[in-house]
């Protein structure tokens, strides 16, 4: 399959995408197959995985001629549990980690998380949904998991056409209880967000338990992760979410591990921060924003609308940890956002910290867009 040299560029730059404007006339392939890439003068540049419908028509897999088969796939399932276990001895303890991150791991269009005994699995490519066998069968081999759920109910798969749908095999409970940074967490593995929880602020989490204190205020709380961790360091705690569902897994995960002193709120988060009470520490962890690069200018007026709220409402000391999980705003833009949010709000912010996802979720300095978290912890001057 021939593409311009605009894509054989990025692809010898690093990246992995080629997109469908790149492929030049005559290019057919099946859905999901294993495709030959090569520039307009035939020179071949890797293997890919071919998508039919969306966008992002070919996602590189290797940049040589190794068949992409049951010991192709291994090894990279091997390689990218092993680098896990490299990171062990320097995260934070717990049994439920993301084992493979897509792209970052050069699997494209594959995530598998583990909750202790059960491998929640998503496929979200064509080329992955079509390899699912065989990569069933690789890791119940390397895992031996109690259970495996097929997590493949994400939008993203109506954009290659793939059915939406979640499956069990084996053992999979209703609510997977596990531990993590010390503390005991039940995760919805069959219908809670993301693949049950928030892995990816785990270390985070951590880092703003470094410099929360007084009266703290969690937006967005979800199950409570950042609530939970701020109750060593502050002396009280409101946590906030317009979900029902979320408050009560939230107010759960409280009750397990013997925690009463955070008041949970249902409440739209935009109209709580409209009040005048002060904190000292206000965690703002919103979902995405920008879902598209066309909706990128209202997330960005969203974020800094948010940010300003917050930081009216904070004291002097104290602390904003900021999150954006949208992957079309960028580190710079979110940098911006926060500093004219500042500006208006009449704020003097020093950073502290500058953060992006737990490392099980790696970024490829290639591939910028498997950095998608950005955490910034700031403190009022």
């Amino acid at each position: 399959m021939k593409i311009n040299r605009r894509a054989a560029d990025r692809l010898r730059q690093g990246h992995v995408w080629v997109y469908v404007s790149d492929l030049l006339p005559g290019a057919t392939a099946e859905p999901g197959e294993v495709v030959r890439v090569e520039d307009e003068k035939g020179r071949f540049i890797g293997q890919a995985h071919y998508s039919s419908s969306s966008q992002i028509a070919l996602r590189l897999l290797t940049r040589d001629a190794t068949p992409v088969d049951r010991d192709f796939l291994r090894a990279r399932i091997l390689a990218a549990f092993e680098y896990r276990e490299r990171l062990r001895p320097y995260s934070p303890p717990t049994d439920a980690l993301r084992l493979i991150f897509s792209e970052a791991d050069q699997l494209p269009g594959l995530i598998v998380d583990r909750y202790g005994e059960t491998l929640s699995v998503q496929l979200v490519t064509q080329g992955m949904d079509r390899l699912e066998p065989l990569i069933l069968e690789i890791l119940e081999e390397l895992c031996r998991p109690a259970g495996i759920v097929l997590r493949n109910d994400g939008a993203v798969r109506a954009k290659e056409s793939l059915a939406r749908e979640v499956r069990l095999i084996g053992e999979v409970p209703e609510q997977a209880e596990i531990w993590m940074n010390g503390f005991v967490w039940s995760a919805d593995l069959r219908q809670g967000q993301k693949t049950g929880l928030f892995l990816d602020q785990r270390e985070n989490y951590m880092a703003a338990q470094k410099y929360a204190h007084g009266r703290a205020l969690d937006c967005f709380t979800s199950s409570g992760g950042f609530a939970l961790h701020l109750v060593k360091v502050c002396s009280e705690i409101d946590a906030v979410d317009a979900s029902e569902a979320a408050i009560a897994r939230a107010a759960a995960n409280a009750e397990a591990n013997g925690i009463s002193h955070i008041n949970f709120h249902r409440a739209n988060v935009f109209d709580y921060l409209a009040g005048s009470r002060r904190f000292e520490t206000i965690v703002l962890d919103p979902p995405a924003f920008a879902k598209s690069k066309a909706s990128l200018d209202k997330a960005l007026a969203g974020y800094k609308e948010i940010n300003q709220k917050a930081l009216r409402l904070l004291s002097p000391g104290g602390v904003l940890v900021t999150c954006s999980c949208s992957q079309h705003v960028s580190e710079t833009m979110f940098q911006e956002v926060l500093a004219a949010a500042a500006l208006d709000a009449g704020k003097t912010l020093r950073i502290l910290e500058r953060r992006v996802q737990a490392s099980d979720h790696p970024v490829l300095l290639s591939v910028p867009e498997t950095l998608y978290l950005k955490c910034m912890i700031a403190e009022v001057v």
